[in-house]
């Protein structure tokens, strides 16, 4: 599984850590994903997406019709 969010499409990001010394390694700073089951009434079945906390609420905002269509315009498959 990518660690990538089905909406929003947030993945995770690279950079460096510093120490006090100042010496840098690298490092990655994962996106908060969570997964997510929802009843779509339209097809009447679950489905189950992987989400970060912001897709969340756009979800919540949007509905989860609005987001599945918006999926599948994208060519997503759901």
């Amino acid at each position: 599984m990518s660690r990538r969010c089905e909406v929003t499409g947030a993945k995770p990001s690279f950079g460096n850590t510093v120490s006090h010394s100042h010496r840098r390694t690298r490092r990655r700073w994962n996106p908060n994903l969570q997964r997510h089951r929802y009843w779509l009434p339209s097809e009447r079945r679950w489905i189950r997406l992987t989400l970060t906390a912001r897709a969340l609420r756009t979800v919540d905002r949007h509905g989860v019709e609005t987001v599945v269509a918006h999926l599948r315009s994208r060519g997503v498959r759901v």
